[in-house]
Order: C-alpha cells, then structure tokens, then sequence
C-alpha cells in the first residue's frame, strides 16, 4: 500500500518484470508451499517438513521486513524476494 502511494505521488509508472524475474518469484512461491504437500502426501515426515516450513516462512518473513521496511518504491518493484 505504501509503495502505491509513493508512485502516485513521484508520478511513477509501474515497470513489468522480466521472464526471469516472473520465473523466480513462481518458485519462489511454490518453495513456501513444497513442504506442505510433500508432508501430507507422505514423502516427508511431519518434523522434517513442520521444520522446513518454518525456516521458509521467517526468510520470508525478513525479507518482507527488509522491502517494507528499507526499499522505496522503484527498488521494491525489481525485489527478487517479493512474494
């Protein structure tokens, strides 16, 4: 919400990210979401994939505090990290 604010006000257009840049994001989004299926599928054990479940969502969670956090708007928009 703060980065939309921020463009409107600088008058800034929104840039369309790369292929590789759109890869990325895709399995970084499935990356947060493998644990859960491996694990109820059986492939994992629950500690193993409560485990790996958890160190994915606090990178997450420190990646999101470092873009809402330290990034303005134009660096937000090429963030490899951005969920």
């Amino acid at each position: 919400m703060r980065f939309v604010w921020e463009k409107k006000q600088a008058g800034e257009k929104s840039v369309n990210p790369g292929c590789g840049l759109t890869l990325f994001r895709l399995a970084y989004n499935a990356a947060w979401l493998l644990p859960i299926i491996m694990t109820f599928n059986g492939r994992i054990d629950y500690l193993t994939g409560f485990t790996i479940f958890s160190a994915v969502c606090v990178m997450r969670f420190m990646a999101n505090l470092y873009a809402n956090n330290a990034l303005t708007g134009a660096q937000y928009d090429s963030f490899l990290l951005r969920a």
